[in-house]
């Protein structure tokens, strides 16, 4: 067993993935019953204001109101980024084999709410997105809770595999081209690392 503690630091703003309305499961299941009230309605009815607000999505926190990340999260990256480096030639990643399985239960993330440090602002990343669907070219706008470049995480990476360390290592180098949270793939939450 290896465990290895780091210190991330954005170097692009991070966004929220969570949404901003504890409802919207249930709201979401509602709208698709065949009375649900079409959009625009709802739209008339409650302001566009409102309707954002709660398609907005935040970061979660913890019970003394600090902005966390999730263990499961960085094991999210993990696989994220496992899953891209597979196809780099003799990458660590492209020698592993059933790498969703061995990063669920060979690579543990502690503590299980990592809090976000050196937050100076909470700022708002607007964009649109693009969907082909069997309906046609679809266009909707997402917003997102953001925290600034700067921001740090600290937390500890538990092998229980020590042959593992390469690939982690390699998925954190990865970070600085492609990182966590939302919209990863316009360069938001890349960071750089260091061990501790």
């Amino acid at each position: 067993m290896k465990e290895i503690k780091v210190k991330l630091t954005f170097t692009e703003e991070i966004l929220g993935t969570a949404p901003s309305d504890p409802e919207i499961y249930k709201k979401y299941i509602a709208s698709k019953s065949e009375d649900a009230v079409k959009i625009e309605e709802e739209v008339a009815t409650i302001g566009v204001d409102e309707v954002v607000n709660n398609a907005r999505t935040v970061f979660s926190k913890n019970k003394d109101g600090e902005l966390i990340m999730w263990d499961y999260q960085i094991k999210g990256f993990f696989k994220d980024a496992i899953g891209m480096l597979r196809n780099v030639k003799g990458s660590k990643c492209s020698k592993l084999t059933a790498y969703k399985k061995k990063v669920d239960g060979l690579v543990f993330v502690q503590p299980r709410q990592i809090e976000f440090e050196n937050v100076i602002d909470i700022g708002d990343c607007q964009r649109p997105l693009r969907a082909s669907t069997a309906q046609g070219e679809r266009v909707a706008i997402a917003v997102s809770d953001t925290i600034n470049a700067g921001a740090t995480l600290t937390f500890t990476i538990i092998l229980l595999n020590d042959d593992l360390e390469d690939v982690v290592i390699e998925c954190l180098d990865y970070g600085k081209l492609r990182g966590l949270g939302q919209w990863r793939n316009s360069g938001k939450g890349t960071f750089t690392y260091e061990i501790i």
